[in-house]
């Protein structure tokens, strides 16, 4: 089969790393692509978003299947796009369709599913620059802290948490009035504050069944002890310690079960991954957010963990036999450390050569924020520039050698964080 994933980041790293290893790969493409997928696949410089060159491509080089890895292109409709077009209709493409991935592409589409299926979830309400004043008159009379959600994609810096109701009407009229994350924030889920611990469940499902995948946490804040502006994600494990199996029944009897249900009644075609982002409140899940595809930092600690040929499992996903297949799940635990530009997820520098000479671990090192320059060296072209992944019997041991391994590699202004893992072992 040839294969072409979509997308420029560390999770499309770790797919291609992934799929390259499948005894049906005979040729992987990655559009556009960074440093670390040309080690392991043919990049491409196409956009994501150019459907027509995607469609040109794929006829071209017959491609046979199409991962979109990130969220923007199936937002955009890429999986509507190949069923609406003669000569690449036929490709599956691993994903849901343009109405399904609006439970990421609007947080106000993803609450009221919720709602609508009794799903649990945090009380909210929906606020444009229509009825802003009733949003400011809601905010006061809500508990602290208060959380405000850009309901379009904001390439997950969208989230504001404010600790006061002062706070919260400036950070109300920031959004809407002021345009802060762009047409993402035209409209406003204000959100009632959980508190718990979190953690991000995915499935890979087919419409109508569905495959659990390894659970994973991720840290958010650029800072250590979960401090500082929210990133894309420092870091992440997989397994969660405290993920035990009365949590996790409860996570499918409430709200992945549910949440399929959901979409077959709705007559939401979705064949992909379904990223629930949970928060446990007293051994209780509920649900923070959906994702239309795999989270990142979690995949690149997810997919090492999984033993199955993944393309096995994504033809049966295409095929609607996913109920035929048995998820193949490591003993080992991961750890995952972000490498990133010091400053991000502010101003930041770039064009920094990265130094791999000291790198002796047997790490997996996947890149997010790289190119290369014209003299071939690897270079950052990132706020989030390398992964680093290490696996271990022991989640302990696993976090001491991804910290070893990020030791070993160097470029300026190199910031991680040192502390992943470490509230849960």
């Amino acid at each position: 089969m040839n294969i072409l994933i979509l997308g420029s980041g560390g999770r499309e790293h770790a797919f291609a790393w992934k799929i390259a290893q499948s005894k049906h790969c005979d040729k992987l493409y990655v559009a556009p692509g960074n440093a670390g997928t040309a080690k392991v696949a043919t990049n491409v410089d196409i956009k994501v978003s150019d459907f027509n060159a995607i469609e040109n491509f794929c006829i071209q080089h017959g491609i046979d299947m199409v991962l979109p890895a990130g969220e923007e292109t199936l937002v955009k409709g890429i999986y509507d796009y190949f069923l609406q077009h003669e000569n690449i209709k036929h490709i599956p493409v691993i994903g849901p369709s343009q109405h399904g991935a609006q439970m990421e592409g609007s947080k106000a589409f993803a609450k009221s599913f919720m709602l609508r299926h009794s799903i649990p979830t945090a009380a909210y309400k929906e606020v444009t620059l229509q009825n802003i004043e009733e949003g400011k008159r809601y905010l006061m009379d809500s508990p602290l802290p208060i959380v405000l959600k850009a309901d379009g994609l904001a390439a997950g810096k969208g989230v504001v948490i404010c600790e006061t109701h002062q706070e919260a009407q400036e950070e109300l009229s920031q959004m809407i009035e002021s345009a802060k994350f762009g047409d993402a924030s035209s409209k406003v889920v204000i959100e009632q504050f959980l508190k718990g611990i979190e953690l991000s469940v995915f499935v890979l499902t087919d419409g109508k069944d569905y495959l659990l995948l390894p659970t994973a946490k991720d840290y958010k804040r650029i800072g250590e002890g979960d401090t500082g502006l929210n990133t894309g994600g420092m870091g992440a494990i997989s397994p969660v310690p405290f993920a035990t199996h009365e949590l996790m029944l409860k996570v499918e009897e409430k709200v992945i079960k549910p949440t399929i249900a959901g979409l077959q009644k709705d007559k939401i075609i979705y064949k992909g991954f379904i990223y629930f982002g949970l928060i446990n409140v007293n051994n209780e899940p509920f649900v923070i957010e959906y994702n239309c595809r795999m989270g990142d930092p979690e995949t690149e600690a997810v997919l090492p963990r999984i033993e199955n040929d993944l393309v096995d499992l994504f033809q049966a996903v295409a095929d609607e036999k996913l109920n035929t297949q048995v998820l193949k799940e490591s003993t080992e635990a991961a750890c995952t450390v972000v490498l990133a530009s010091g400053g991000y997820p502010s101003e930041f520098e770039k064009g920094f050569e990265i130094n791999f000479e000291n790198e002796k671990s047997d790490a997996l090192i996947f890149h997010a924020g790289t190119q290369f320059n014209q003299h071939q060296k690897v270079i950052t072209a990132g706020g989030r520039v390398l992964m680093v992944t290490a696996l271990d019997n022991n989640l302990k041991n696993a976090l001491k050698k991804a910290m070893t391994a990020t030791s070993e590699i160097d470029f300026k202004n190199k910031y991680f964080r040192k502390d992943i893992g470490l509230d849960v072992c």
